[in-house]
């Protein structure tokens, strides 16, 4: 009986008028190749993440965020947020 434990981004979703990228990981755990437990973690990127912070993400996620985290949308989100006193 062998357990075998597998990480999977099954799902990247771009969200909501600041192009959010959304994430979803799923922990899929198999006994003899058949899956017996699979559970989701979810985490968003924003579009003023750091390089350093994006340079952990999958070349998947990465190319996303290049191609929608424009330079008008990372200004408009930063002023969003100032607007916020965030």
């Amino acid at each position: 009986m062998a357990l075998t434990e597998e990480t999977i981004q099954d799902k990247i979703e771009i969200v909501g008028d600041y192009k959010m990228v959304q994430v979803r990981t799923a922990t899929v755990i198999k006994r003899d190749g058949v899956e017996i437990s699979r559970s989701y973690h979810r985490h968003i990127i924003e579009p003023i993440i750091s390089a350093d912070d994006l340079a952990n993400e999958s070349a998947e996620v990465q190319a996303i965020c290049n191609a929608v985290h424009t330079e008008a949308i990372k200004t408009a989100y930063a002023t969003h947020l100032e607007n916020q006193g965030i």
